[in-house]
């Protein structure tokens, strides 16, 4: 296995996948695209371990075993094409290996617990399943510093959170519910009405809620665009756009998720990537 056909296979399993951050890259320096890549690779890779495989169980191991390998990375001793390229990436910008277990302790904590009785709880998963994103890309963009690692926390958060209301029927036909048991009491949420075809009036308040929430966390972290290089100003400034145009196709459908998926149009999009491009938006939106 050479590094060359390593980063061939994560620059080729990115590419099939659509998301926000891969159409960040647009933005990233050339000399940052595969680094990017092969970091995504990983985090895309354990994800659908985790919630692709056909049972708990087998989750479980193949988790496992994934750890195994990344532990053996870190030990110059990498096994397959994601860890040939992450390696080599890890060792060129330092990154630190605490930041990919985190990663890896989520999900496995998905294959153990799912339900969350607490706001706390939940932000402690979100420490693990979303914020080593955003301290990875700093270390890889070389300006992770205590209060830009505390910005882009906000931001990771505010992405995660919304993924969870954007995705609840997903979510729930996999047995999980991320929306706080404390929560679901106080507004009169109950578990049977995951299961109706157009989302009850008090699960729509207690996504609204949320929503509002998480758009707190983008509001507090978009402080962050001023503090990085100009290039990868215009990443952060899209992840959080991005994630707040997400919220704005929630209240468009009135927070029913179970009847309808949110989406954001091409349309939408597209400007959004125009006004990055630009150094258009907004970067010290007023705050809810």
């Amino acid at each position: 296995m050479t590094l060359v056909d390593a980063e061939r296979y994560c620059r080729r399993l990115a590419k099939r996948h659509y998301e926000n951050f891969l159409v960040a890259t647009f933005f990233l320096p050339r000399r940052l695209r595969q680094p990017f890549f092969n970091i995504y690779a990983f985090c895309r890779t354990a994800d659908d371990l985790a919630d692709e495989s056909p049972s708990v169980e087998v989750a479980s191991r193949q988790l496992a075993r994934f750890q195994r390998c990344l532990d053996d990375a870190f030990e110059s001793r990498p096994r397959g094409e994601i860890f040939v390229a992450l390696a080599h990436t890890a060792h060129q910008y330092s990154l630190d290996k605490s930041l990919f277990d985190r990663l890896l302790v989520a999900f496995r904590q998905d294959q153990v617990k799912t339900r969350y009785n607490t706001r706390e709880e939940l932000l402690d998963y979100c420490h693990n399943s979303a914020m080593p994103v955003g301290e990875l890309l700093l270390q890889l963009c070389g300006c992770s510093t205590p209060e830009n690692v505390r910005l882009s926390g906000d931001i990771c958060v505010g992405l995660q959170l919304v993924n969870f209301w954007q995705d609840l029927k997903r979510d729930h036909q996999m047995g999980r519910i991320y929306l706080p048991a404390d929560r679901m009491r106080s507004l009169g949420v109950t578990e049977d009405m995951f299961d109706s075809q157009i989302t009850p009036a008090p699960l729509r308040g207690a996504i609204q809620r949320e929503c509002e929430l998480a758009e707190e966390h983008f509001h507090r972290g978009l402080p962050l665009v001023e503090r990085v290089p100009r290039w990868f100003a215009r990443d952060v400034a899209l992840f959080a756009h991005g994630g707040l145009s997400v919220i704005h196709a929630l209240r468009k459908i009135d927070f029913d998720v179970l009847g309808t998926r949110p989406v954001v149009s091409k349309r939408t999009q597209l400007g959004l990537l125009a006004k990055a491009w630009l150094g258009r938006l907004s970067r010290r939106p007023d705050i809810i």
